[in-house]
């Protein structure tokens, strides 16, 4: 059967088509939704059996970590581990936004969403669609770039319905996300910190960022 499709407002998602999206992830199951960036496949990060589907829809190798989306710096701060000062600096730089810090994960956290390597790659998108699902879970999603390993990202609901449709059974649909570049992806370990994927934000702002915070509290 192919994906139902729903549409809803980006900027304004209806609170219904929210909980009737958040049921599904309730429910253990793996949905398409849009982000700041590009659609993302949602589910509970903590239930195995939604991660296993996750990487099997995907055709994801299984020795690469799932992304989560939160939505506030506290809820990630119960996701990562001995958070070094730096997490807090680019949080307060650049959350909302297309930021993702890899850090220590906490041991709460399921070690196949980190691929067995207990570090976790956290960002809060600037999405409220995304973000109202969070609330209404009570919980963080899954952020994984909706579409095939391998494939092109999909900023818009059809493109997501044509290379993964057959394999989810829901899609929000809230039209072009208007990203052409993913987050960039940044990893932290203590004071180090490297640029492991330039994408919206530059290696530049990241820098400057850290410099800036650094100058302020020295």
């Amino acid at each position: 059967m192919p994906a139902e499709l729903l549409k809803l407002s980006a900027g304004a998602p209806d609170s219904a088509a929210i909980q009737y999206a958040a049921d599904y992830i309730k429910r253990g199951q793996v949905i398409g939704v849009p982000t700041d960036t590009f659609y993302g496949l949602a589910a509970d990060p903590f239930n195995l059996s939604a991660v296993e589907e996750i990487y099997r829809v995907k055709g994801r190798p299984e020795n690469r970590a799932l992304p989560i989306l939160v939505n506030s710096v506290a809820q990630a701060a119960t996701l990562g581990r001995e958070l070094p000062p730096s997490f807090f600096k680019l949080a307060k730089s650049f959350w909302p936004g297309a930021l993702t810090i890899v850090v220590d994960a906490a041991h709460s956290l399921p070690l196949k969403v980190t691929a067995n390597k207990g570090r976790v790659a956290l960002r809060w998108p600037n999405s409220p669609v995304a973000c109202a699902i969070i609330e209404q879970l009570g919980g963080p999603i899954t952020g994984t770039s909706a579409n095939i390993s391998g494939y092109a990202s999909c900023s818009n609901a059809r493109e997501l319905a044509k290379q993964l449709g057959d394999k989810l059974p829901l899609i929000l649909d809230s039209g072009e996300t208007g990203a052409s570049v993913s987050s960039t992806i940044v990893t932290l370990d203590g004071d180090e910190w490297k640029i492991v994927r330039e994408g919206q934000i530059s290696g530049e702002a990241i820098a400057k960022a850290l410099a800036d915070s650094h100058q302020a509290t020295g």
